[in-house]
């Protein structure tokens, strides 16, 4: 089939870099949910003043990592599950269609989620709604560190949900959207499953170092981007207010990125709206269209790397049997290690 015309032609994506208000200190339920919805009418104003500024081809929108609540320290796990976790039919996914349609953007951002088929687990997803405020694709992080992911219940997600589940791609009139979650950008098999399905434009969720220096996922995100032939839109936190590190710990470094891993747009420290840019889903089909030593994904090779691939490190479906728990985590990550010495050692 001919490639999905885009009626949009070249427009502006922005990678909102906004304050993230922390609920983690706030014991009550209905105090967090009620900040969340505060947190969310900012979010508005603050789309609808740069679409004011920018012009009306500005039709995608990129939030930080869970920009509604935090991270989840202090509370045990089941909690934060109550007070921070939104539902899949819940108030705060329908406020944020209503702030994706009325701004005529399509919206992307990352939450903690209560997924109703696996009742004692809370994923992180990333999420994005089109601009007539549908949720059109839901992406559970699948590696994190003290957070259950699809990986840890592998076999019942599958039977449930099937692979491509795990690995989903929006094909959309403003190209083919995916999204990475946080510090996944430094795990390339993420970003290369998606490309391989056809992702175009990698919607990145961050809250992140903030710093002057190069950053680990500063380097990460410019080499997905290449490695994929890509753009990349990478929305950081502008601080995160209300927990006890210091609030702009993670700020600055929101960008767009092209396929050649040129910064085509960056904000500074702060709430900004600054990283703001044209980019065209066409230019990158041209790219992956063309013979040439720069096209990386026609070149790949991927049956050598099968069997390595098909070793484990970190085990599946840890969360099988178990309820999720920050000891019971820790001890995977432990078990990751010795299978890695394990194999550098052996004979």
């Amino acid at each position: 089939m001919p490639p999905r015309p885009n009626p949009y032609g070249p427009y502006r994506a922005l990678a909102l870099q906004t304050r993230c208000d922390a609920v983690n200190s706030i014991s009550d339920a209905a105090a967090c949910r009620a900040q969340m919805m505060r947190s969310i009418e900012r979010i508005d104003r603050q789309i609808a003043a740069s679409k004011m500024f920018s012009g009306d081809d500005l039709k995608l929108v990129v939030l930080p990592e869970y920009f509604l609540t935090s991270f989840p320290t202090g509370p045990d796990l089941p909690t934060w599950a109550a007070r921070a976790c939104l539902l899949q039919d819940g108030p705060e996914y329908k406020a944020l269609g209503e702030v994706a349609k009325r701004n005529s953007v399509y919206l992307s951002g990352n939450v903690y989620e209560i997924d109703p088929k696996f009742s004692d687990l809370s994923f992180q997803v990333s999420f994005i709604i089109n601009d007539q405020g549908e949720l059109i694709l839901r992406y559970r992080r699948l590696i994190s560190m003290y957070t259950a992911t699809p990986h840890d219940v592998w076999d019942k997600f599958v039977e449930l949900y099937g692979v491509e589940a795990a690995f989903p791609v929006a094909d959309t009139p403003i190209g083919k959207l995916a999204c990475v979650a946080s510090e996944e950008i430094l795990f390339p098999e993420v970003a290369r499953a998606l490309a391989l399905r056809g992702a175009e434009i990698f919607l990145h969720s961050s809250s992140e170092t903030g710093s002057p220096q190069a950053t680990k996922k500063g380097i990460a995100k410019r080499a997905r981007a290449v490695e994929n032939l890509a753009y990349v839109v990478s929305a950081n936190s502008a601080g995160i207010t209300s927990i006890d590190i210091p609030m702009a710990s993670t700020d600055s470094g929101s960008m767009v990125i092209d396929y050649e891993g040129r910064i085509l747009a960056e904000a500074g420290y702060g709430e900004s709206m600054v990283a703001l840019t044209q980019i065209d889903p066409a230019t990158i089909r041209h790219v992956r269209g063309r013979v040439g030593m720069d096209n990386y994904l026609a070149r790949l090779r991927l049956e050598p790397f099968a069997s390595t691939y098909q070793m484990s490190v970190y085990p599946p479906n840890v969360l099988a049997n178990d309820k999720p728990s920050r000891a019971g985590f820790r001890a995977a990550i432990e078990r990751g290690i010795a299978a890695i010495q394990h194999r550098a050692t052996a004979k």
